[in-house]
């Protein structure tokens, strides 16, 4: 076995140490002797409470949405198809602020949507259910791109000679498709929800951020750094930790697809 070369092996410990030492510093005051009782504050039980339940509904939606556009995408051919999928890409390398613009242009009280929907009794902005749409706006295309990998990942021979053993679409799709796919759609359902949780400038914009309603996590601490940093500390640790638990459930998945 060959050394390697001591450029590359001093530039790589020098990215490691810039990429890890803010994480340990970060981890070394949020993990301090005030961490439990700071993270039974009413203010950061909240903002974990709406993080949860949003996330959780955020992802929710992008499944029952994004599995069957997925499927599409991979398995159909049909005029605009290239075009569909960019644009479900979109919104993947917009920035998170014009996202919030665009969701408020649609779904606010002058949106496109927005005014029929106040004549319906529905307002969606500033309110729980826009954290939820943020999420999704933002979330949805990673599961997509996922899902579409897996559902082209294996021949579709495999889904004709189900059909032709008597299964039907609902049968095959159930028993056949996914089955061969969930690797796919785990890790696309995980990298959606950790989307999820650190979206920031659309829900800010869209929904504002108010206490126990709209306010998750990272927009809780966004507000304690103006105020008290210690509930700030406490929701970056908790949220370094969710991080590098998504990276190893991403990291077992992968080693399962493979």
């Amino acid at each position: 076995m060959t050394r390697p070369h001591p450029v590359p092996v001093a530039l790589s410990l020098a990215l490691a140490a810039f990429l890890l030492l803010p994480v340990a510093a970060l981890l070394a005051r949020g993990l301090g002797a005030d961490f439990l009782p700071t993270l039974r504050s009413p203010a950061v039980l909240d903002a974990l409470w709406v993080s949860a339940f949003t996330t959780g509904a955020a992802l929710a939606l992008t499944l029952a949405l994004g599995t069957p556009v997925a499927y599409l995408l991979a398995r159909r051919r049909f005029p605009g198809r290239t075009v569909l999928d960019a644009l479900l890409d979109l919104p993947m390398v917009l920035p998170p602020v014009v996202a919030g613009v665009a969701l408020l242009l649609t779904f606010g009280r002058t949106g496109w949507l927005g005014r029929p929907l106040e004549v319906a009794g529905v307002s969606l902005a500033f309110t729980p259910a826009a954290v939820v749409l943020a999420q999704v706006f933002t979330s949805a295309p990673f599961y997509v791109r996922a899902a579409k990998a897996g559902f082209l990942a294996f021949d579709p021979d495999v889904e004709a000679a189900a059909r032709v053993d008597g299964a039907g679409s609902w049968g095959t799709f159930s028993r056949v498709t996914l089955p061969l796919a969930l690797p796919f759609l785990l890790e696309g359902a995980v990298l959606a929800w950790a989307r999820s949780l650190g979206e920031f400038g659309a829900t800010l914009l869209f929904a504002g951020s108010l206490p126990g309603r709209t306010r998750t996590v990272p927009l809780a601490i966004y507000g304690a750094l103006e105020s008290d940093l210690a509930p700030a500390l406490v929701l970056s640790a908790v949220m370094v930790v969710l991080a590098f638990g998504v990276l190893f459930a991403l990291r077992v998945l992968a080693g399962r697809r493979a």
